[in-house]
């Protein structure tokens, strides 16, 4: 059975792989994009992979060394098994993997994180420290007032590993929170649910609406410009989950109106964000560069999930996270 993982990632976990899995004949991506089996350079051709973990350190390198990974693992006809170091999966390359017939299963280990990003950066808003730290260096004794999240009002667009994560963070703080899902379990850490068609009767009365649903037909450009006009004008947009869910011209516009208030955002529709993008400037915007989850936390979760599933997929039980295929075929679900 062959493996193919990160030379980086086997470094990390290869003893421990070899206690799952000691027949298991691991194939190595360098950092350079070439493979390696046993010390020796592999022919595509001759790639017999079962398994392919594309760890978190892959998004880390060069687009050659993830092109080299994907076609890999694309062009194994035996490949039983993709675990993915990420949480989405609108990527066409997903598709092709379950296509071939590969089980997938993604990754909610930047979930933790990502919540702490979204809630950290709403407060950094709210509060006024950039005014607080220019008294301190002018030494003037100046009180400034804030915003207070307790009271407030969030509203969560998709409730899966990483929106319920935040709606637990928002409500700890004394937030009331609503949350969007189109197939509720009854165990959503929110005040309310929501079906999406009745997101346009409460967004006049909320303060911070957090985009973490997926991307599909459905939540495409779903923030356009009748979105952002139902905003209250001191209202917060934050996006942690795809930028293809925002209308990026509406949002320009409704921030040169004054609503929202200010956009928080991680992900854009073309990424990196080009130069000439306005919102690199706009006195609304905060961004970052699709980094929410990149905390230390997140790769130690992502490399345990690949140790529980490696062990599950061996004897035969179900896999964590697994994606069911129908998704390929049909809108994603939050």
């Amino acid at each position: 059975m062959e493996i193919l993982l990160l030379q980086r990632a086997h470094e990390r976990l290869g003893s421990e792989i070899e206690r799952i899995a000691p027949h298991a004949t691991p194939i190595l991506l360098h950092d350079d994009g070439h493979l390696e089996r046993r010390g020796a350079a592999v022919d595509l051709a001759a790639l017999q992979l079962e398994i392919a973990w594309a760890s978190r350190d892959l998004f880390s390198l060069s687009d050659d060394a993830v092109r080299a990974f994907m076609v890999a693992a694309l062009k194994a006809s035996g490949l039983r098994w993709f675990q993915s170091g990420a949480a989405g999966f609108d990527h066409p390359v997903f598709a092709a993997i379950s296509a071939g017939g590969a089980r997938l299963t993604n990754n909610d280990a930047g979930a933790i994180a990502m919540a702490e990003f979204a809630v950290s950066s709403v407060l950094d808003v709210f509060q006024p420290n950039p005014a607080r730290r220019a008294s301190q260096q002018a030494r003037a004794w100046q009180r400034h007032e804030f915003r207070e999240v307790c009271g407030s009002q969030w509203l969560i667009v998709g409730l899966g590993r990483v929106g319920s994560e935040i709606a637990t963070r928002a409500r700890a703080f004394g937030a009331r929170v609503l949350g969007v899902r189109r197939s509720p379990r009854g165990d959503e850490p929110v005040d309310r649910i929501l079906a999406p068609d009745a997101i346009f009767g409460v967004l006049p009365e909320t303060d911070v609406v957090v985009l973490s649903a997926a991307l599909n037909a459905s939540t495409q450009s779903l923030v356009d410009a009748q979105f952002l006009a139902c905003l209250k004008p001191d209202a917060v947009l934050v996006n942690v989950a795809r930028g293809g869910i925002v209308d990026e011209a509406a949002l320009l516009q409704g921030l040169d109106d004054g609503r929202p208030a200010a956009a928080i955002l991680d992900v854009f529709e073309t990424e990196p964000l080009p130069e000439d993008s306005r919102l690199w400037l706009h006195p609304r915007v905060r961004l970052s560069a699709h980094c929410s989850a990149e905390s230390a936390g997140t790769g130690v979760r992502g490399d345990a999930l690949f140790l529980e599933n490696l062990g599950r997929y061996l004897a035969g039980e179900p896999l964590s996270l697994e994606v069911d295929p129908a998704v390929f075929r049909e809108p994603e679900r939050d």
